[in-house]
């Protein structure tokens, strides 16, 4: 049997662990055996298909038209993703795990860079914009809805500047369009300035990271789609199993409502000791947020980096408000990286004489957890023997998976965003406010 891409500790949540702050084994059991409607009403949409989000783990046969848009993209030095939310944080977490942008030794032919602009910041965008060879870069405009008002912005601010520097005719084998199937005005603006358009699957923005909207910048980054939906496909089945004591989801969700019901759990704080998942931890702050902040519920998700954050806000985290759940995400760097001479030359420097880098690492994220656990913080841990495509799709559909059992465990709906649409609407009335020049 393959071994499992990642797995799952929760002892340290626990009142046998941690004490008067960890839960009690029958409230958990309780909370757990609460999730299995929501694992029964997945197994039906699965077999009913009426929730793409859990067929794209085994589809395959769009993923043809994703490659021969990226590999045309990737032909040029510099490509540029114009997004935001979940239209841009689940590509950034799939690109991360290529090398620096840059395919691997066995590959001679350089992956381009890839600059992801999200914001309408004007100083940030000219930073990045007015030091391009735009006659060498590429672009990639996507929006699910086809109506973000930042990436039409984008796309209005740059397309003529390239068409300036290649002409128009050139636009087609330089720039594509990823947007739902349906009149908006992000596919009109594409017809208008000849752009081929993929089609968004009908899968909502943070949610999407397994679609075209993913796997566009994995692809250009030279991440394998196949594998990242395989793992992905590893995590599905287990929900789909329909057991909760089988799905590692169904346990994390119980894990976080359980203990916002009954321990006073506000926070869930996201801390990763790999580098490469820097970006998954904002990927997950937003699936969390947006998914589960109504009605006055939901916990506030937090991203931490180790180890920097164990100079930063590791104090909090011990003695501050005991209002977290700190998940824990480790590799296994024991033994890679710059090993040091056994002698350096100054005592106060023995204890990494003979030691790795990678050494230092691991005794670091170690240390940290069983210090949160000490503290009587619950610490959930997530360990990740070897982070590539396969552990990152399978902690991708996990974390989707999570959130939409939790949020039938909180009663509301992870899908939607009412409070966001309304910021919208009023950005846009403010907006129409401002005389045009």
């Amino acid at each position: 049997m393959t071994n499992p891409p990642f797995s799952q500790e929760l002892d340290g949540c626990h009142a046998a662990r941690i004490g008067a702050r960890g839960l009690d084994p029958a409230i958990f059991a309780a909370t757990l055996e609460r999730t299995r409607p929501a694992l029964e009403a997945l197994g039906r949409h699965h077999d009913r298909a009426t929730l793409p989000l859990l067929h794209m783990a085994g589809k395959r046969d769009d993923l043809a038209i994703v490659t021969d848009t990226a590999a045309r993209l990737a032909a040029f030095p510099h490509v540029v993703f114009l997004g935001t939310g979940g239209s841009s944080l689940g590509g950034r977490t799939l690109a991360a795990l290529a090398d620096g942008g840059w395919a691997s030794a066995a590959e001679p032919v350089k992956r381009p860079r890839l600059w992801f602009l999200e914001n309408v910041d004007p100083d940030g965008f000219a930073r990045v914009v007015d030091h391009l060879p735009l006659d060498r870069v590429a672009l990639a405009i996507v929006s699910k809805s086809g109506g973000t008002a930042e990436t039409l912005a984008g796309a209005l601010a740059l397309l003529p500047r390239i068409e300036k520097e290649v002409g128009r005719a050139e636009l087609p084998r330089r720039v594509v369009v990823v947007t739902e199937p349906a009149d908006n005005p992000l596919r009109r603006l594409a017809q208008r300035w000849g752009i081929p358009v993929v089609d968004h699957p009908d899968v909502g923005g943070r949610y999407s990271v397994l679609s075209a909207t993913g796997m566009l910048p994995a692809l250009c980054a030279g991440v394998d789609g196949e594998a990242v939906r395989d793992g992905a496909g590893i995590a599905l089945a287990d929900a789909l199993a329909g057991d909760p004591a089988r799905s590692p989801a169904a346990q994390g969700a119980a894990l976080q409502v359980a203990l916002a019901e009954t321990r006073g759990i506000t926070q869930s704080v996201m801390l990763t000791y790999i580098d490469r998942l820097a970006c998954f931890g904002l990927w997950y702050c937003q699936l969390w947020a947006e998914s589960l902040g109504k009605q006055g519920k939901g916990t506030t998700p937090i991203r931490a980096l180790g180890t920097v954050d164990q100079h930063s806000q590791l104090q909090l985290y011990l003695a501050g408000p005991a209002d977290k759940l700190v998940t824990v995400v480790m590799g296994a760097p024991a033994g890679q990286g710059v090993r040091y001479p056994r002698e350096l030359g100054d005592p106060a420097l023995a204890w990494l004489g003979g030691r790795t880098m990678g050494d230092l690492l691991d005794v670091s994220q170690r240390a940290t957890a069983e210090t949160l656990i000490r503290n009587g913080r619950p610490t959930r841990i997530l360990r990740v023997p070897r982070l590539d495509e396969r552990a990152l799709g399978a902690l991708l559909m996990h974390f989707m998976l999570e959130t939409i059992i939790a949020g039938h465990l909180l009663g509301v709906d992870p899908f939607d965003q009412p409070a966001v649409e309304e910021g919208k609407r009023l950005a846009r009335d403010y907006l129409a406010e401002i005389p045009a020049r």
